[in-house]
């Protein structure tokens, strides 16, 4: 009678609790890959009108690249790969901006103009603020389409005046008079 109920135990151990386990971990994993249910319904909506301005905009900034860059740098298939790499560079993603180094440099694109624009982003570097990515942004356009820009320096301040006497020191003396001729 022992080995009766055994076998019964595990053929219902085999028909029920094996797929039960495997749905679990099945639905254990889909909600692990849906992400935070949460943070997905507050992000903000973006109005149609929103995304029509920022559409126009976008294409304004390819015109102005086009006319302001003579040659190949001023397409707006270079223009748009450039500006990527050139952020992700400044952001130190190196290895997604390599990937697209090679599309850019695929279509024709020159690579001494990223090198230009990255050394200009780098000058400037102080002035970003990498938690502000509209900043990033419009430092990268700026510097793709003139690379030469300097960042405007600080007014030098003027020499320290010369430190006053303290008490406690003695006074020069003035220098000895020189005997007359």
């Amino acid at each position: 009678m022992g080995r009766v109920r055994t076998g019964f135990r595990v053929a219902i151990f085999q028909r029920v609790a094996v797929p039960a386990l495997a749905l679990f971990v099945g639905i254990g994993a889909a909600i692990a890959q849906s992400g935070d249910l949460r943070a997905q319904d507050t992000a903000p909506k973006q109005a149609p009108g929103d995304a029509a301005k920022d559409s126009q905009r976008k294409a304004d900034e390819f015109v102005e690249a086009a006319q302001a860059i003579n040659g190949p740098a001023g397409n707006p298939e270079c223009v748009w790969l450039g500006r990527r790499v050139v952020g992700l560079m400044w952001r130190d993603d190196l290895d997604t901006a390599f990937r697209h180094l090679d599309l850019y440099e695929r279509f024709g694109c020159p690579g001494g103009h990223i090198q230009a624009a990255f050394r200009c982003v780098v000058r400037f570097g102080a002035t970003i603020d990498p938690k502000v990515a509209e900043t990033l942004q419009g430092r990268v356009q700026a510097c793709w389409i003139n690379p030469a820009a300097q960042p405007q320096t600080a007014a030098t301040p003027a020499a320290p005046a010369p430190a006053a006497a303290t008490p406690s020191a003695p006074a020069a003396a003035p220098p000895p008079a020189a005997p007359g001729k």
